[in-house]
């Protein structure tokens, strides 16, 4: 190398200049909590601007019967038993606590809440793309593509059954991965715990559990000394256990005969009787027999086309590094963990179409494959 481009090269690294990611990282870190405090400036500046859905009084009425009438089946339909209180609950709470009688305020107060929790889940985004490239800029990133999605951050003041369910599905897959990090009884079963007050509010969240148990029955099968085998499956028992006991302590419908019910329950939300008919593609179909492209059409027309796109090229990506190194998706921590979030989008899509499971208002009812979703648009 000349004289002159060593004493140059030297030069720099005595006045030791951040590298640009260093520099992107430190930028990122500052706005990520500006990004945090406009969106919550906008959230209550905006408030007042949504109406009140067909589901809320529903959704309330229910959290009053079974907290003040033990769930009582003689005061609640059928399909109200379906749900648990794990959102509901806390929202009748602080409606209470906070001695409100009119009707505008009592929703005003649950759009709020409902909305401060969407911002808990594009927080949660933010920890889990950290912790999984270790780039602020990147968490920042997932911040963006967690809220800035329109159908979805609309939804987040009057979907108080939704919208808290892909927002507790965020910060599941948060607890997730902090629970696969640090390996521990006590970590798994704080994230069984999480898994199970997500199941309370739609129990397709049982997905992660299988998913999470899966992984552990892995790792016990492939364990290469006793000690380490039943260390996961005491951990991966641990986690069910948590999630069970969870489940079972929030959801009065539960108590009587929870074996039953749950199953009772898992059937319904497999197969809705409730039949609407509405336009899709240009002609009324019955949320019955919804069309296989129903799902993916919509989430496809409403997606932000850039998080499409990133979505794809991470989809593309895993699939790449997996057929480059097979072994890499059940070894590799975070291909690991990508191959988790792809399986929490595939699964419940195909389970969807092989059951003909009913569907209507969009795709509302599968707004938490938004949070998987945003794992592998971060990895794109």
């Amino acid at each position: 190398m000349p004289p002159h481009r060593l004493a140059r090269r030297d030069a720099v690294r005595r006045l030791r200049l951040p590298s640009c990611r260093a520099v992107a990282d430190v930028l990122a870190a500052r706005s990520a909590w500006l990004a945090c405090a406009l969106f919550l400036l906008a959230g209550v500046a905006v408030l007042d601007d949504y109406g009140v859905s067909q589901d809320e009084d529903i959704q309330r009425y229910m959290a009053i019967v079974a907290l003040d009438y033990g769930g009582r089946s003689d005061r609640m339909h059928y399909y109200e038993h379906m749900y648990g209180l794990a959102v509901e609950a806390p929202l009748l709470w602080a409606e209470r606590l906070l001695g409100l009688q009119d009707s505008r305020a009592i929703h005003l107060l649950r759009h709020l809440l409902t909305h401060l929790l969407f911002l808990a889940g594009g927080l949660g985004a933010a920890a889990l793309a950290f912790r999984l490239y270790g780039r602020r800029s990147l968490a920042l990133c997932a911040l963006g593509l967690f809220l800035l999605h329109p159908r979805l951050y609309a939804h987040s003041f009057f979907n108080s059954k939704d919208l808290p369910f892909l927002s507790l599905f965020m910060l599941a897959l948060l607890l997730t991965h902090w629970a696969g990090r640090r390996g521990t009884g006590a970590a798994y079963a704080l994230c069984g715990a999480g898994i199970g007050v997500l199941s309370n509010v739609r129990t397709i969240g049982l997905v992660l559990l299988a998913g999470v148990l899966a992984l552990r029955a892995y790792d016990a099968v492939s364990a290469a000394d006793r000690t380490a085998r039943r260390q996961a499956w005491r951990t991966g028992g641990l986690c069910g256990l948590a999630c069970a006991l969870t489940l079972y302590a929030l959801w009065p419908y539960l108590w009587g005969d929870p074996i039953r019910r749950l199953a009772e329950v898992l059937a319904y939300a497999a197969k809705n009787p409730l039949s609407v008919f509405f336009l899709f593609r240009g002609r009324f179909i019955d949320s019955l027999a919804p069309p296989p492209a129903y799902v993916p059409v919509w989430f496809a027309i409403t997606a932000p086309p850039p998080a499409l796109l990133l979505g794809l090229v991470g989809l593309a990506a895993l699939a790449g590094r997996v057929r480059r190194r097979p072994g890499t998706l059940l070894r590799h921590p975070r291909v690991r963990f990508e191959g988790l979030a792809l399986a929490c989008c595939g699964l419940p899509v195909l389970a969807v179409i092989l059951l003909g499971s009913t569907l209507y208002n969009d795709w509302r009812h599968l707004y938490f494959l938004h949070a998987p979703f945003c794992v592998l648009a971060t990895g794109g």
